[in-house]
């Protein structure tokens, strides 16, 4: 369904080096980048411009954006998001939510991969050991970082800091007349090792998404549509809020399959019981 066609990767931060050679293998297909593609004009890390979406429909319209400019009827686009993880409040987490859509088949593949993998931070400093120590915890000059006057501040902010030499002339420049200046990570991809990567894993859950076919019709894209909960309590047997099974449901035909125990528990622990742990 897809060899020998190509793929518009909807990118201005240079994901198709992690994500193409994935995608070429397993596909077959052939990946391009649009050229002079503004992916910004939905939204930036450091602020300047506001995501106005949500980051599926972020994605999604990136994504269809790209194909138009590329005259290409297969496109993917990804959009990460930085906050605390949903289950570990005060861990960071990466967020990458990546949508394949494929015009000519009707098809929207769409997979989540959220990663506890990542440098994001920020914080007020007002010396330069601070940026210093700081910068090495950033795992800095491998990862750039971003300087401006404060956290809510847009003017003047300084993007892409990759050398020691431009970090305390940004600082300088700054301090001198602020006394203090705002250092945050830069989560740009091409300036993000540690979010490329995570780029790459969600890249080849996709992968793995588009291959899994429909048992009725063989459409690419079969996956979970709706995780279950119910898995009862091994103490009163009462259902739990964990999961019992996974909804897995064909976007073409309305094919479902429901598969019990997909964390090969048949019960829960009392611990995470309402009845038994209210």
């Amino acid at each position: 369904m897809f060899a020998n066609r190509s793929l518009v990767i909807a990118t201005k931060h240079q994901k198709e080096q992690v994500m193409a050679p994935l995608l070429e293998s397993a596909l077959g297909v052939s990946c391009l980048v649009p050229k002079n593609f503004d992916s910004d004009q939905f939204g930036t890390f450091s602020g300047e411009i506001e995501r106005s979406l949500d980051p599926l429909s972020t994605a999604r319209e990136k994504c269809l954006a790209a194909m138009k400019a590329s005259n290409c009827d297969l496109g993917l686009a990804s959009e990460g998001s930085f906050a605390a993880h949903p289950n570990l409040f005060f861990v960071p987490a990466d967020d990458e939510l990546l949508i394949f859509i494929d015009q000519k088949n009707k098809l929207e593949i769409i997979v989540r991969e959220v990663s506890t993998k990542t440098n994001f931070k920020g914080k007020l400093i007002r010396s330069y050991e601070e940026l210093l120590d700081f910068a090495t915890s950033a795992l800095f000059p491998s990862h750039a970082l971003i300087l401006r006057k404060s956290k809510e501040n847009n003017e003047g902010v300084i993007k892409g800091i990759t050398s020691y030499e431009d970090l305390e002339l940004g600082f300088n420049s700054i301090h001198q007349s602020q006394g203090e200046v705002y250092v945050e990570t830069d989560m740009r991809a091409m300036f993000n090792p540690t979010r490329m990567s995570v780029i790459a894993s969600a890249t080849e859950k996709l992968i793995q998404k588009i291959k899994s076919t429909c048992p009725k019709c063989d459409t690419p894209g079969f996956g979970i549509h709706e995780a279950k909960p119910g898995l009862p309590c091994s103490l009163c047997g009462a259902p739990t809020r964990s999961t019992l099974s996974y909804i897995y449901k064909c976007q073409s035909c309305d094919f479902n399959n429901e598969a019990l125990y997909p964390n090969d528990l048949e019960s829960e622990d009392p611990t995470y019981c309402d009845f038994c742990n209210p």
